[in-house]
């Protein structure tokens, strides 16, 4: 048949010849629906249209991201980036990334940098100033004309940080109330880090002691002419071993005869 088979497209004639000719009794129950809708006729499939090569030099270098998708950036990327350089801290509070549809910002009314609904956190700020470049036009709520990057960072910085000070006295004043009618609260944080800090600093003060004063006593053993396993004597054998090295030099050797001197006792 060659490169392409044309039987499945004459399936309608095949079967009309065949019961034309009495070589089938029926004729088949889809044949009647083919012959009212045939097929499409289409064989080939359109070709989709093709990048055209350019030449290249052979100078030129072969551009290596020529495939890579382009880099999406957002507003939100350079102002989130600023303010957790500012505060790197906030990046270590819990926070709750579950949202229903990926819009829930979209819904808050962020005249006011705080949310009845939402825990005040660095993200906060991101929209607050958002809201302070661009406002709300949704809601016919417009921006400052000579509102400035700059000036509405510092704004919403300032609004979050009122915020978080009154978290803290109103943390603060629940701590003392419960203390206050008989509550117990273990060590802070901040007390158990300075405990584990004062261990290790102690037992590195204990041996930062023993290596000077094995320092010392290398240095001491080098200009006085001891050796290093003198010097790790105690100080009595010490004293032995220097008397010894002074009078090394009169005592005869083994097989040799004395010859004057006085005798020594240690």
């Amino acid at each position: 048949m060659g490169r392409y088979d044309f039987r499945p497209l004459r399936v309608y004639q095949t079967a009309s010849q065949l019961y034309a000719s009495e070589r089938i009794k029926n004729v088949p129950s889809w044949h009647e629906v083919v012959g009212t809708v045939p097929p499409a006729q289409t064989l080939v499939r359109t070709q989709p249209l093709q990048h055209q090569e350019r030449p290249r030099r052979s100078n030129v270098r072969k551009p290596s991201k020529l495939f890579q998708p382009q880099r999406v950036t957002y507003e939100e990327d350079s102002l989130r980036k600023e303010f957790f350089g500012d505060h790197p801290w906030e990046l270590a509070r819990p926070r709750v990334v579950l949202e229903n549809d990926g819009k829930d910002a979209e819904r808050k009314d962020w005249s006011l940098v705080s949310q009845p609904d939402r825990p005040i956190d660095g993200e906060s700020v991101i929209q607050r100033q958002m809201f302070l470049l661009h406002g709300n036009p949704e809601k016919g709520q417009r921006p400052d004309p000579k509102m400035t990057p700059a000036r509405a960072y510092d704004q919403a910085r300032k609004e979050f940080y009122e915020m978080r000070l009154q978290q803290d006295i109103e943390r603060r004043v629940a701590k003392e109330e419960a203390m206050a009618t008989g509550a117990y609260f273990g060590k802070s944080t901040l007390q158990i880090g300075m405990e584990l800090e004062d261990k290790i600093f102690e037992e590195w003060k204990a041996w930062a002691s023993a290596e000077v004063i094995q320092q010392e006593q290398r240095r001491a053993a080098m200009y006085t002419g001891v050796d290093n396993e003198t010097a790790a004597l105690p100080e009595g054998e010490q004293e032995m071993e220097a008397a010894l090295g002074e009078v090394d030099s009169t005592v005869p050797a083994q097989g040799q005869e004395a010859r004057g001197g006085a005798a020594f006792v240690p």
